[in-house]
């Protein structure tokens, strides 16, 4: 697992690190090496994206054809769709088809192929083109090569994936993400009511000082804000930690020798745990006993192994890779939500609405995927139930959410 960071400048140096492959007899995650951007570790003063490249074994960088899980093997995954046996890479074909008002999400710089990128996914796997504005709020400067325009594709990529009728709004920024967010909440109030993906960390290790004084910015009638939970394993990250985000965590998605689903785990480096900031909110009150007196996260789960990670096209690195990271669980859970015509009055709205349904062993069984294998770090282990590996689980139809 990895643990720590150095602070980096922004370069086009890329570290590479290996990745082992699952015993037994599941293939998934595959063997292989991972590319972590610069900006995951990002320079000083800098937001951390949540976001890694992965490369199979023999393979190089980017591939000529879609690479990982696919809109519709997702979608299939996470029965949002009519299940095919196995849920298949290939031959599953089946895409969402929902969304409404908006969704936005919040990135460093800008990315001037964004549009023709989303456009090639979009007609790869039999999406409906994007309607898709860009808002710059301060300087942005061009992010390509860095590791933020890999973040920024695979977050309108996999928000258009699943709710393909939402509005898109990419909210960009060179110096201070959290204004972003903030400007994102009013697009999308403004559209009717949806929801922001914010798939960045302020820090690595640790929540920031004096953390409630940024909640203010996750405060908006009409939007749920969604964040990653960070992929640096056990640890509440900020803005993740926020009472008034909803905390996306990571899972490892199995496949059998034939490539067939078998389910999930917790992945290893998942963020998650509890915050040493900020007070239980009342939608966790149900689970005291495990959090004691501070918000616990993650919230809910999705794929974010790059093992198991997922296709993104993106011409500067070379065409189609496969990108994991809870990145890609924050827009595709923001996604979900959005499909399942969820538009509630806030983020603690709709966390309650979860925990609730988490409460109901009837319908926690019928529309969760209680994930119980797999850990994240020592002392947090995937488990019956909430936990800090991968909150209630994953999700098992658009009902509920």
């Amino acid at each position: 697992m990895r643990r720590g960071f150095v602070l980096l400048t922004i370069i086009t140096t890329l570290l590479l690190v290996g990745i082992s492959q699952i015993a037994g007899a599941q293939i998934s995650p595959a063997s292989g090496r991972i590319i972590v951007p610069p900006s995951t570790g990002a320079a000083v003063g800098l937001p951390h994206t949540n976001v890694l490249l992965f490369v199979p074994e023999g393979a190089a960088p980017a591939a000529g054809s879609p690479r990982g899980e696919t809109p519709a093997s997702i979608a299939c995954i996470y029965k949002l769709t009519t299940p095919v046996p196995g849920c298949p890479i290939n031959g599953t074909t089946a895409v969402p088809t929902g969304g409404a008002n908006a969704i936005a999400l919040v990135d460093w710089g800008h990315y001037p192929q964004v549009k023709s990128d989303l456009s090639t996914f979009s007609t790869q796997f039999g999406l409906p083109p994007a309607d898709i504005t860009e808002v710059c709020i301060d300087s942005c400067p061009d992010n390509s090569g860095t590791g933020w325009d890999l973040e920024t594709a695979l977050d309108v990529q996999w928000a258009h994936a699943m709710a393909p009728n939402a509005k898109i709004y990419l909210v960009e920024s060179g110096n201070d993400l959290f204004p972003a967010a903030q400007k994102a909440g009013q697009l999308v109030a403004a559209a009717g009511g949806g929801q922001v993906s914010n798939s960045w960390v302020t820090s690595t290790s640790s929540e920031p000082p004096n953390e409630k004084q940024y909640d203010k910015y996750f405060k908006r009638s009409s939007v749920t804000f969604f964040a990653a939970a960070g992929d640096w394993g056990v640890g509440a990250l900020y803005p993740s930690s926020s009472p008034f985000v909803i905390s996306a965590g990571g899972t490892t998605v199995l496949r059998d020798g034939s490539g067939k689903f078998t389910g999930e785990s917790c992945w290893s480096d998942s963020g998650g745990g509890i915050s040493k900031q900020e007070a239980r909110p009342a939608y966790q009150d149900g689970i005291k006993a495990i959090v004691g007196n501070f918000r616990g996260t993650p919230d809910f789960s999705a794929d974010s192994d790059p093992g198991s990670g997922v296709a993104v096209y993106i011409t500067p690195w070379g065409g189609w890779v496969q990108v994991g990271g809870t990145s890609a669980a924050s827009p595709m859970l923001a996604g979900i939500v959005n499909s399942a015509n969820s538009f509630l009055a806030s983020s603690p709205k709709e966390l309650t609405k979860l925990y609730k349904e988490y409460a109901d062993a009837t319908k926690y069984k019928n529309l969760f995927r209680d994930i119980t294998t797999g850990s994240n770090g020592p002392g947090s282990v995937a488990k019956k139930g909430w936990d800090t590996c991968t909150g209630i689980g994953s999700d098992k139809k658009y009902k509920g959410k």
